[in-house]
């Protein structure tokens, strides 16, 4: 029914034309129409009496666009971000607790990193997953460490939940996280987090290779490339942090 009155030619509908569209009575479409209105999916004019696409429905659309929107806003950062690091950079969304890759630009060394899009992480381990966990707010963060377990992807992955608390913070301050070997043995990454117009992190961005390329002073080098690269596409977005 939504998709139907976001093809209707006019901005708002009536429910006899939404009927003959949909090829339902006036009844079912008078029930479920009241349903969406009261979600905000539809709003309705008295004086009309019709019907047109309201605020949710917008947000769901604005939602959707921005995650075919986005890889596309970061694809020319991610190249630069590989040209002058000569390491694999990627870009992830936040899924609530999770979060996953959804591009890449791959690495032109013979050894290098290549993720895995479209699966699911925990936001406790990792580049990526930590400068989202750290640009989360307080009570976001704090109902994350009550409802997850802190599993242990490799040896080195933080289980503890004050010392997480003071990775999180570091990380807020410096501008991006670092993770050697946090999520995967042997390799590392440096990230910095996404901001959405609203100010709600949409996810991150990284930088990641063996851990043997990405000594102390690569990963504050690389970590400064990260936070711009991210700060740039966050503006792109929309976002303005209260310092620009």
């Amino acid at each position: 029914m939504i998709f139907a009155v976001a093809a209707a030619k006019e901005p708002d509908i009536g429910v006899s034309e939404l009927a003959r569209t949909l090829g339902l009575s006036k009844a079912v479409v008078h029930r479920v129409v009241r349903t969406l209105v009261a979600a905000d999916f539809f709003s309705f004019d008295e004086r009309t009496r019709r019907y047109r696409l309201g605020p949710g429905a917008v947000s769901v659309g604005l939602a959707a666009m921005a995650q075919i929107e986005v890889p596309k806003i970061a694809q020319p950062y991610l190249e630069s971000l590989v040209a002058r690091t000569k390491e694999t950079a990627t870009l992830s969304v936040r899924y609530d607790t999770q979060r996953m890759y959804l591009t890449q630009v791959l690495s032109p060394q013979e050894i290098h990193m290549s993720v895995q899009l479209g699966r699911l992480y925990p936001l406790h381990a990792g580049g990526s997953s930590k400068a989202i966990l750290a640009a989360m707010g307080p009570d976001e963060i704090r109902a994350y460490l009550d409802s997850q377990e802190l599993v242990a992807l490799t040896s080195i992955t933080i289980q503890d939940r004050d010392r997480l608390l003071e990775e999180l913070e570091l990380t807020r301050r410096r501008g991006y996280s670092v993770s050697l070997g946090e999520r995967q043995q042997g390799a590392a990454s440096v990230a910095a987090p996404v901001f959405e117009a609203h100010g709600r992190v949409y996810g991150s961005i990284s930088v990641c290779g063996p851990v043997s390329r990405l000594s102390v002073g690569k990963t504050e080098e690389y970590g400064r490339l990260v936070h711009d690269a991210a700060a740039a596409v966050s503006r792109q977005l929309g976002y303005r942090s209260a310092d620009s």
